[in-house]
């Protein structure tokens, strides 16, 4: 397993864990959802092909409407 931290929090993922598998584990959202690893911006296009690795930072933020 690797070690990473998710929003803030230690987290054990399965090697090979791409970002696309991480938001999944968080969130249904399909839409207003951003992703930083190591505090580097991850566009969505690449979200399946960045793969997560031992101590990375994963950052997923999703928008909130609502007043």
């Amino acid at each position: 397993m690797l070690n990473v931290i998710v929003n803030g929090e230690n987290r054990e993922i399965a090697p090979g864990s791409t970002v696309a598998d991480v938001v999944r584990s968080l969130t249904e959202a399909t839409r207003g959802v951003a992703v930083a690893v190591n505090d580097e911006v991850v566009p969505r296009t690449g979200w399946s092909g960045r793969h997560v690795t031992d101590h990375d930072r994963v950052d997923v933020l999703t928008a909130v409407q609502g007043g």
